[in-house]
């Protein structure tokens, strides 16, 4: 395993808040924290697929539009198929894309900030600011609970990390969906 833990940002940095995701990834390489890896990108490529698959745990991180101010951090399981449709895919397709051409899918969650303009330029809005101090203390939260190496319950996961959980009324989706706290 290359790291621990991997997180991906993604998303156009040219479009305002839609570059949340690269410059979280940014933050996080500025904190060097030990065993973490960051990737920024505009697309996830299939190319993600073999560094994904020597990760221990990975975090993608994307703009969300239509959550404003809830910064929310949800697992994510491989897709059925690894099948990409066009020159990019979404994090579930890459995971089994990883688990099918490499043998493995690591861990994953998708950690989602709130975009407010996604009009063209570079400054994020005040919002997306706001959601980014949080969601570099989510993925700050996520690494120490990784470096206790404690295996946890849902319950105790939900318990220990800085956001809330509740389980999703979805029949697909089995797993909770977290909300990070204001700040």
């Amino acid at each position: 395993m290359d790291s621990p833990l991997l997180v991906i940002g993604y998303g156009n940095t040219l479009r305002r808040d839609d570059g949340i995701g690269p410059v979280v990834a940014g933050e996080v390489e500025e904190l060097r924290l030990p065993g973490v890896r960051t990737l920024a990108c505009q697309l996830l490529t299939p190319e993600l697929a073999d560094p994904l698959s020597r990760a221990g745990t990975v975090v993608f991180v994307d703009a969300a539009v239509g959550h404003p101010g809830r910064v929310r951090m949800r697992r994510l399981d491989p897709s059925g198929s690894s099948q990409i449709l066009a020159h990019a895919a979404d994090p579930r397709t890459l995971l089994a894309l990883a688990r099918d051409a490499f043998g493995r899918a690591p861990e994953a969650w998708l950690l989602t900030v709130p975009a407010e303009d996604l009009g063209f330029g570079e400054q994020l809005s005040s919002a997306a600011r706001r959601g980014l101090r949080k969601a570099v203390r989510a993925v700050q939260a996520l690494h120490r609970r990784l470096s206790s190496r404690a295996p946890l319950s849902l319950k105790e996961e939900c318990g220990r990390f800085p956001w809330t959980c509740r389980r999703s009324t979805r029949a697909r989706r089995s797993r909770p969906a977290c909300r990070a706290p204001g700040p």
